[in-house]
Order: structure tokens, then sequence, then C-alpha cells
């Protein structure tokens, strides 16, 4: 069985949310439905001798999220990932996803079944 993923890169995520709005749009869900929220953790002071803070956006995928089955159906990623301004998600095989994984990273990989 194939899998197929949407790598997350969390460092670069801006929190923009056109991925959120994209998927609204091609879904055609209300503005409380959604295939993927993004969630805001900081800003956590982490270090105070090296005035150190974590900050982060972080996309989470919901049930709602078929990975844009119909669009990947024609050759098309989802929509997500094409309307990423930060160009921080990625789409494809999750055995190729997995190679682009560098620590210390923070990086996620959502999957569906192929």
């Amino acid at each position: 069985m194939a899998y197929q993923g949407i790598l997350v890169d969390v460092d670069y995520c801006t929190g923009c949310e056109a991925c959120v709005l994209a998927c609204q749009q091609e879904h055609g869900y209300s503005e409380r439905e959604f295939g993927l929220k993004i969630t805001k953790l900081g800003p956590l002071h982490i270090d105070e001798a090296k005035k150190d803070y974590q900050y982060d956006f972080i996309p989470q995928f919901t049930k709602w999220c078929d990975m844009c089955a119909e669009r990947v159906g024609k050759g098309k990623q989802p929509t997500c990932v094409q309307h990423c301004q930060a160009q921080c998600l990625d789409w494809g095989p999750v055995e190729d996803l997995a190679k682009k994984i560098e620590a210390p990273k923070q990086m996620i990989v959502a999957i569906n079944e192929a």
C-alpha cells in the first residue's frame, strides 16, 4: 500500500493561513470548517540568559482533509501545498518526504492512503 503525504517545515510557517483559505475554497467549507488549521505556539520564554524564545505556527490537518484526492487524481498538488506563501509544505510519497527531513528542524509528515 503506497502512502502519500504532506511534509510541513514548521520552522518556515509564518501563520498567514493562505493554506487554510485555499482549502476552504477548494472544498466549499464554511468559516468554521477546514481541512487544516494553524495553531500558534508561544511566544514561550525558553532561556532567559540567552533571551531565547519559541514562537511557532503549526499547520494541523483535520479529519476533513482528504489531501485533495480529486486534485491529486488529476495530477495536481493539494491546494494547501500549491498556495503556501512560505513554501513550507511539500507533497509526495512518504518515502521521498522522509529523505527531506533534516535535524534539528521541526518537521511533520501528515499521511493519507493512496
